[in-house]
């Protein structure tokens, strides 16, 4: 059985996709193969490592991708979580589907209140990969 190739784009590849590859494997590894890259990576955010222990999924052993990896690749879906990547997201071969979700970026709270916006909008986004997964793919 082929897997559903999944590309998850951001600006900075440091948070926000990187914990939406780490959900979305977690919960349908036999169903999808899942990357993610950066339009501008920016190297991972220990915040968002810390976030996805909390929930038993491991992404310390990811880095930030450039977008550029992956030309020429042929994607399912290419889900982007920024507006920017939205805006800088590159044409891809095939017929992937495109579809935008964005999520706050935890990266630019105050450093105080960073970890809580993590916890949330890896939450927000664990809730809409759950949807996802049930029904659009």
């Amino acid at each position: 059985m082929n897997k559903t190739r999944v590309l998850i784009l951001c600006t900075g590849n440091s948070a926000r996709s990187q914990m939406a590859e780490g959900l979305l494997r977690n919960m349908a590894v036999d169903r999808f193969e899942v990357f993610s890259a950066g339009t501008k990576p920016a190297g991972l955010n220990p915040n968002a490592v810390k976030a996805m222990s909390e929930i038993g999924i491991d992404i310390s052993g990811h880095h930030s991708k450039s977008v550029d990896e992956f030309t020429g690749q042929s994607f399912d879906y290419i889900i982007t979580v920024c507006d920017n990547a939205r805006e800088a997201c590159p044409y891809f071969p095939g017929d992937g589907k495109r579809i935008h979700h964005g999520f706050e970026d935890p990266a630019a709270a105050p450093a105080e209140s960073q970890l809580g916006l993590f916890r949330r909008v890896r939450d927000e986004i664990k809730d809409w990969l759950e949807e996802f997964v049930r029904n659009g793919s």
